[in-house]
């Protein structure tokens, strides 16, 4: 896919979504992002131990404002309006997430339900919004053919 490709599928706000992608395209489609004016926000996930740090690693990335509640429901809350980060778009990376993914499947699939939701949200209202999973080649084969 050429750049060009790249940014116009960024842009389109019908595409939006929580997707798994290769570790390797990482950079380029956050550079890509960036290009576009899109707000650009890395989550580590590595060394997460539990959901209450998976959420702090969220407010600390993306700016929460003081009310957020460090809850399911304030997250969702929180990416479903993104007021105080005004952008053409927002790219989430959620880098390193594997470890925490095999160790809380039930909160990381209840995490890819809020992404996927918030996405929807914004799709409505024309404005990008994309969670990206970037994972090593054997750990993407894996999720997209499991077992």
């Amino acid at each position: 896919m050429t750049a060009t490709e790249l940014g116009a599928l960024l842009a389109d706000a019908s595409q939006n979504g929580t997707y798994f992608v290769d570790v390797r395209d990482r950079e380029g489609l956050e550079d890509t992002a960036r290009g576009l004016g899109f707000a650009v926000a890395a989550i580590d996930f590595a060394g997460c131990d539990d959901k209450g740090e998976v959420l702090e690693r969220f407010a600390a990335a993306l700016r929460f404002p003081d009310w957020f509640g460090h809850n399911w429901d304030a997250l969702a809350d929180c990416l479903g309006d993104l007021s105080w980060w005004p952008a053409d778009g927002y790219l989430l990376l959620l880098d390193h997430a594997g470890a925490w993914r095999d160790a809380e499947p039930d909160d990381f699939a209840t995490l890819l339900g809020i992404l996927n939701d918030a996405a929807l949200q914004w799709s409505a209202q024309k404005l990008p919004f994309w969670a990206l999973v970037p994972l090593s080649a054997r750990a993407l084969g894996e999720v997209v053919e499991p077992g």
